[in-house]
């Protein structure tokens, strides 16, 4: 063969690869392939998702995205140094990959549009995409930074999170000047629900924020409708797009985990099991939708159903362990709430071995379980519960050089061993199971909650029986407070005011654990609210917002008292008004 005959054969060689990656990193293709990932993704073959993006991911932009969005996860549940790195590398490929794609502004379009955020006019619809995707790996490496210990990059976390913020604003704006390509790009559909996610997410989590907070950043741009955000996700979750595993997620997360910890634990139990159902029908043996339906079960109370399934949750996949966490971490509070502490320790003592996510929080709950069992079991155990208290501050980690609020009030409660003459925390575990608003779960069993109530009556007579130490008042308050929560559970709320007083009372007593008396005052709110006095309820609760700071887990009290008055104040808007005759 001549050698332009093999010049001419090469080109067309090269024409051809060209042509083919030119096919299949387009748009459509490109959103099949990601679908395709995404079907892996959910049937536990996480290589594999990753194996079927990878030779892409430099020249389509949803491959970037969608292969760092993978690695993003899995650093999100390890904290390894390793994954965090290569999830920060591939996510700033990502966005060097969507820039390719964006609308090319000049100069002063671009000055123009820091004033007035104009969306550029008539963008094509793979420059959309481009701006959605690139929103959306800016979203992923703002959170990443966040877990950053140095204040520059926490500055740099906010900046990247607004101004992923302002280009979803962009992109809804352009979704509502195409409403009618929809019908005519069978792509147009992925785009609409991502911007359903994206907007849906920020008014959610931005709604979360006490009020001050919103309005300072109301002030810098954001919004934080939580109507909006629900509504939003809602129609993501419905879209039969790309994202909308992401939006069931995303609400999926909002009901089962942040309404509890962060709110009054009144998540929406039949919304969650709605939007999980049809995964479950189509991947029934995929870890995510195991996992959820063992949480839905254990925040309706069926823990024996809820430890079964996070049991087959952790048998379904072997290839990320950190989905095992999540189940331990999950067992363990499920078998804590049965009063089970034997399990309870077993599951806590595999956390302290194999995950990163916050050993000095696993620590102190490893101990605080021990603390329940007699001293003869924790040595059959080969355990040393004062050498593992005494571990607690240093494995405390730093964010933005600031401490996690539960480190540190974890850290603050094991200070009492480091004496030589250490003095016992009363009841650890349960008082951790307030922290996690636990009381509200496992006061959906009469049966437990009254087990529980023993147990805090047990501890309230060794405290009188036992020569007082500096720490007897607030050990007597966590009992009573603890006590008083059992009593409203059960529907005694007269003795449950008796015991949440008896704290407020003691409050110029109380030495060390400050926390205690605006917590109960907040819970003294509650018990208001469940007489029917919502006036009253709203009263006490705005006292316990307005008249105390500087306490441990300050801000976790703030966002529970905003998700109560939030609550209460929609509720007397919608009680028509009762009119005389």
């Amino acid at each position: 063969m001549g050698t332009v005959e093999k010049s001419l054969q090469q080109v067309d060689l090269s024409n051809s690869s060209e042509d083919a990656m030119s096919r299949r990193t387009d748009l459509e293709n490109a959103l099949k392939d990601c679908t395709a990932a995404l079907e892996l993704f959910l049937t536990n073959k996480f290589s594999d998702a990753l194996t079927l993006l990878k030779p892409w991911k430099s020249e389509s932009m949803y491959h970037a995205v969608g292969y760092s969005s993978i690695l993003v996860m899995q650093a999100g549940m390890t904290f390894d140094p390793k994954d965090m790195e290569d999830a920060m590398t591939s996510l700033g490929e990502s966005l060097q990959t969507c820039q390719r794609f964006r609308k090319k502004v000049g100069i002063i379009e671009t000055i123009t549009s820091l004033w007035y955020r104009t969306p550029a006019e008539k963008p094509t619809e793979v420059e959309m995409h481009a701006e959605l995707c690139y929103a959306e790996a800016l979203m992923q490496k703002a959170v990443l930074t966040f877990l950053d210990e140095s204040i520059i990059s926490f500055i740099k976390g906010g900046m990247r999170i607004r101004n992923s913020y302002l280009i979803y604003k962009d992109c809804q704006a352009f979704a509502n000047m195409t409403k009618d390509m929809e019908e005519q790009r069978p792509t147009y559909v992925h785009f609409r629900g991502g911007v359903n996610m994206g907007i849906g997410s920020f008014n959610l989590m931005l709604s979360l924020f006490p009020s001050r907070v919103l309005r300072l950043m109301e002030f810098l741009g954001f919004s934080g409708d939580r109507e909006i955000g629900l509504s939003e996700l809602r129609w993501g979750a419905s879209s039969n797009s790309l994202r909308s595993i992401l939006s069931t997620m995303t609400l999926l997360m909002f009901h089962l985990y942040i309404t509890v910890i962060l709110g009054t634990g009144e998540g929406n139990l039949a919304e969650a099991e709605a939007l999980l159902e049809p995964y479950t029908e189509r991947f029934p043996n995929g870890a995510l939708m195991l996992f959820y339906t063992a949480r839905i079960a254990l925040l309706k109370g069926n823990f024996t159903f809820a430890q079964e399934k996070f049991l087959v949750c952790i048998a379904a996949q072997q290839e990320w362990r950190q989905i095992h966490h999540l189940c331990y971490w999950e067992l363990m509070w499920a078998y804590s709430f049965e009063l089970n502490w034997k399990e309870a320790y077993r599951y806590a003592d595999l956390l302290c071995k194999e995950s990163k996510w916050s050993q000095a929080v696993y620590v102190f709950q490893k101990a605080a379980i021990l603390s329940m069992l007699p001293e003869e079991e924790v040595n059959k155990l080969g355990e040393n519960v004062v050498e593992l208290f005494r571990q607690v501050d240093d494995l405390r980690l730093r964010i933005a050089g600031k401490s996690i609020p539960t480190e540190k009030f974890a850290a603050k409660k094991a200070q009492r061993y480091f004496s030589s003459n250490p003095v016992k925390l009363v009841v650890p575990a349960l008082e951790m199971m307030y922290v996690w608003n636990g009381f509200t779960v496992v006061g959906k069993r009469p049966e437990l909650t009254q087990l529980i109530l023993a147990t805090l009556e047990k501890a309230e007579e060794q405290l009188e029986n036992e020569n007082p130490s500096e720490y007897y008042v607030d050990d007597q308050c966590v009992v009573q407070l603890l006590k008083g929560l059992c009593l409203r559970h059960l529907g005694h709320l007269v003795q449950a005011e008796l015991c949440f007083n008896h704290v407020i009372a003691s409050e110029n007593d109380i030495m060390f654990d400050n926390y205690l008396v605006p917590f109960t005052v907040f819970e003294l709110g509650l018990l208001h609210k469940q007489k029917g006095d919502i006036k009253m309820a709203i009263t006490v609760i705005e006292n316990a917002k307005m008249n105390y700071k500087d306490y441990n887990m300050e801000s976790r009290l703030h966002f529970r008292i905003h998700a109560a008055l939030n609550a209460m104040n929609s509720s007397i808007k919608h009680t028509p008004s009762r009119t005389s005759a």
